[in-house]
């Protein structure tokens, strides 16, 4: 609880407890034998305001302030304009003390004030845990010595040092050390990763166990934790539809309410000779119930606490707008690499002919492919798993568009594509594989093929099977890879339309088409989402309804186009984007339905005459704290 709340809470302590005792004085008779009748009415009046200015001076300041500034009807001039004529009716002849409902309905809308700012500041959690991922300097050394430096102060290349405990300040590459990062903030994964040299690290991070050296692979303005911190700070900029109709709501339906509650207090005893004591006080009460206050917090509360809710999964919302288009998502569109894929290749098969081992197979591709730079070099190397014995590599020449010649332990080696081979007239297998066949010819003879492929990240399954379960109708897989290596993925992954070799430019055509036609299905009710990572996918995330990247390894352009970000790259996490949004969709309604139903009761029976001061309180203050206690539930996420 934070200072200012803890004033307000021994104000309100103050004010009760001297309410209480006036109340109890009154009721057991005390007043009236020390005042008289009707001193005792009076001496109430003054007791009672004693109470009501220890709890609502700051209200009745507030509302002078709006008024002299042109901003009259905000709930702090509502609130003082309704309790100074409760007190002020006991000037009125034949009509009953009104001073203690008017006390207690500043007492209680103070009440009402400190549930609403501790709940706002509870929901604010998760967003400020998120903003303190920046680093506050970074450890580099200067002849000979360590020094702490801010981190705007390192360009890309410089080294810096990370310790046990410290966050990492800029994004980039382990140069020496090994150690457990904690990626908890970022990503919301509970499990600390290994990280050793040669491995990627990014900012906001927190190294738990060893010593790091790291080589800084961006400037701080352009470091990830620096790019989570602009798109958190900008979120709340961007308001939902239904936000802004309450916003509007509120600023026709104070007004309205005000003038009703004037004509229902005037007219009735000029025109039809109403008891004007009687008029006043149902016009008063109308006041306090008109105060829109459970709508115009619970409602940015609700989209706020989601937003914060997110957050806390790594998923960064960047507008309510965005949450609210999220939770009427019905199709949901793929890039495949990156995305669906983890976007290395890897040894998927290793095929020998007759006399030769796959050992023996995957040594000579390695061998031959010791000095290659090509992607597919690397996997081949990878698979091999050991050091390469360069002493046994004799020559090697690489042929453009088919592949590698060599000499390895004085034998003539081929390994490379269909067409080597065919230009060295070897016959080889045809496989019918999804990925890219490495044929390897020794001495003339056909040796076996190795298959490279794009490997499915682990729990691209589970997440289409989650947007499924989720209600998701259609999913798609766009990609500018071949068609059978397209239809294969899908497959597996059970994804229900495909389409294969596409430019970034064919992209936009098909989002283009899929949009029209989700808008047809759906009568413009349904979405589409977009999910990539490379920088072409860029005008796609823009174009479409809701654009969603790839966060940790996503491309800068990407990340920048897109309206959420997956900070743990993980496809699941998009099910749990829309089931995030949808609670805080479903909650923003029930505020609003519960809300409106029980003001717009309560007004009519105070309009009739049945509602009195407390019922009042409960309609404006009771129903603005349930309000907000069902706003918090957006911030309750399961990682």
């Amino acid at each position: 609880m934070s200072p200012k709340q803890k004033r307000l809470l021994t104000r309100i302590i103050i004010a009760l407890v001297l309410f209480a005792a006036i109340e109890a004085a009154s009721l057991t008779g005390v007043l009236h034998n020390l005042f008289g009748d009707p001193g005792a009415i009076y001496a109430e009046f003054v007791l009672f305001l004693i109470p009501y200015l220890i709890a609502g001076y700051d209200v009745i300041g507030g509302a002078l302030r709006g008024l002299a500034h042109g901003h009259a009807l905000d709930e702090d001039f509502l609130m003082t304009i309704a309790t100074f004529g409760a007190f002020a009716l006991v000037f009125f002849p034949d009509t009953d003390p009104h001073m203690a409902e008017g006390a207690a309905v500043m007492l209680f809308f103070q009440v009402g004030e400190l549930f609403q700012s501790y709940a706002v500041d509870k929901s604010r959690k998760s967003i400020a845990d998120m903003m303190d991922i920046a680093p506050e300097f970074a450890n580099v050394m200067v002849e000979g010595k360590l020094e702490q430096v801010d981190p705007f102060e390192l360009a890309p290349d410089d080294e810096f040092i990370v310790m046990p405990g410290e966050r990492i300040p800029l994004d980039g590459t382990i140069v020496d050390g090994d150690s457990q990062i904690d990626t908890a903030a970022l990503t919301g994964e509970s499990v600390p990763r290994m990280a050793k040299p040669g491995d990627e690290v990014i900012s906001g991070c927190v190294n738990l166990t060893g010593k790091l050296v790291v080589r800084a692979s961006k400037a701080y303005e352009d470091s990830t934790v620096s790019r989570i911190l602009e798109l958190v700070e900008n979120a709340a900029e961007k308001k939902a539809r239904t936000e802004n109709f309450i916003t509007r709501f509120a600023r026709v339906y104070t007004p309205v309410v005000v003038g009703v509650a004037a004509l229902l207090a005037v007219i009735p005893p000029l025109l039809f000779g109403g008891q004007w004591s009687d008029w006043i006080l149902r016009g008063l009460t109308f006041l306090v119930v008109s105060c829109p206050c459970a709508l115009v917090i619970s409602v940015p509360l609700s989209f706020f606490g989601g937003i914060g809710g997110a957050s806390r999964l790594g998923i960064l919302v960047k507008g309510s707008n965005y949450l609210e288009a999220l939770a009427s998502t019905e199709t949901v569109v793929f890039d495949k690499t990156g995305t669906l894929t983890d976007g290395t290749f890897a040894v998927t098969e290793i095929r020998p002919a007759a006399g030769m081992s796959p050992d023996d197979l995957i040594a000579v591709a390695a061998l031959a492919e010791a000095y290659s730079t090509h992607p597919i070099a690397a996997s081949v190397r990878a698979a091999f798993g050991r050091d390469i014995d360069h002493d046994r590599i004799d020559r090697v020449e690489e042929v453009s568009g088919r592949g590698v010649e060599a000499v390895i332990d004085g034998k003539q080696v081929f390994v490379g594509n269909d067409k080597l081979m065919a230009d060295h007239g070897i016959a080889f297998d045809a496989p019918d594989a999804v990925g890219t066949v490495l044929h390897v010819a020794v001495d003339g003879r056909y040796a076996g093929y190795i298959i490279i492929a794009d490997t499915i990240k682990p729990t691209a399954v589970e997440a289409i099977t989650a947007l499924r379960d989720a209600g998701v109708r259609k999913t798609v897989m766009l990609t500018g890879d071949r068609t059978d290596v397209a239809r294969a993925v899908a497959e597996k992954l059970g994804i229900g339309e495909v389409r294969a070799e596409l430019l970034p430019q064919n992209k936009v055509e098909e989002v283009e088409r899929l949009l029209h036609a989700t808008e047809e299905q759906t009568r413009g009710n349904g979405k589409l989402a977009f999910v990539g990572d490379g920088i072409n996918d860029a005008p796609v995330l823009t174009r479409a309804d809701i654009g969603i990247a790839m966060g940790a390894m996503g491309s800068d352009a990407a990340i920048e186009a897109a309206d959420v970000v997956l900070m743990d790259d993980d496809p699941r996490s998009i099910a749990r984007a829309i089931g995030v949004a949808r609670k805080t969709m479903a909650i923003v309604w029930q505020n609003i339905v519960f809300a409106l139903g029980i003001k717009f009761a309560v007004l009519i029976l105070a309009a009739f005459g049945i509602a009195n001061m407390w019922m009042a309180v409960f309609a404006d203050v009771g129903v603005a704290v349930i309000a907000i206690l069902n706003a918090m539930r957006a911030m309750n996420v399961k990682k």
